[in-house]
């Protein structure tokens, strides 16, 4: 996921570098490789990815089975499971700088949530391990990257129908599902785009961040509503001792 990231999550960690790297042995199993290595170091999380399939000559490509694991605190395997993700390649733009892609889609991709009693939760774990392992600005991206790498931007990201399931057991609730709308990430990398093997784990960290975002405000309505359920119990248990 040259998307975490993406989300998101890892569309093309360093796989938007495979749209220049044109050496021996094969552009597909090096982009898998890249989302893989990269994705671990940034996330501190296994990454894993089914099969690549870039067509450059079309300016199409397809990423499937992309699997970023759970911190081992948490009991769900996975906190982001992404099915398929399709990219749609600006052709014009590979010979200038940035290069650009214009849409990325992730289709029906899947978020697992789970809270802890102090208010944390896996995915603010994996985000703070993104923000400790990125770059803070362009001189120390500039620091972390050699020779004259290519800066890409994205035009569009749409995850689309996040399928997202959030554990609220440590408050004493319990599991929930919920279907997102589609989310859309634009201009990812700015006007002057972002270094290849930096624009990954942008990605995954505003997909995530979004994801994030819906979360807590899903998990403020369960709670509340559980909390008015049982003060309408407590009520009517009242009621009838007094009244029979």
């Amino acid at each position: 996921m040259k998307i975490i990231a993406s989300i998101i999550v890892i569309l093309l960690l360093l796989g938007g570098g495979a749209l220049w790297f044109l050496a021996n042995g094969s552009l597909n199993d090096y982009i898998k490789n890249q989302i893989e290595t990269v994705g671990t170091q940034v996330t501190e999380q296994a990454v894993t990815v089914k099969a690549v399939d870039i067509k450059l000559t079309s300016g199409a490509g397809s990423i499937l089975g992309i699997n970023l694991a759970n911190p081992k605190a948490y009991s769900q395997p996975n906190a982001f499971a992404l099915e398929e993700v399709t990219l749609d390649i600006n052709l014009e733009s590979l010979t200038s700088s940035p290069i650009i892609i214009d849409a990325i889609v992730i289709k029906s991709p899947q978020a697992f949530v789970q809270f802890t009693q102090t208010g944390g939760s896996n995915i603010q774990d994996i985000l703070d391990a993104i923000e400790r392992n990125t770059p803070k600005d362009d001189a120390s991206a500039a620091d972390t990257t050699s020779g004259n790498e290519p800066r890409i931007k994205v035009s569009k990201i749409i995850l689309a129908g996040t399928a997202l399931t959030i554990d609220l057991s440590a408050f004493g609730n319990k599991e929930h599902n919920a279907t997102l709308a589609d989310i859309t990430l634009s201009n990812v990398g700015g006007d002057a785009g972002l270094p290849a093997s930096q624009l990954g784990s942008e990605i995954v960290k505003q997909a995530l961040s979004k994801i994030w975002q819906q979360a807590k405000a899903t998990q403020k309505k369960k709670l509340t509503d559980s909390a008015t359920e049982k003060l309408k119990e407590k009520a009517k248990k009242k009621l009838t001792d007094l009244f029979g």
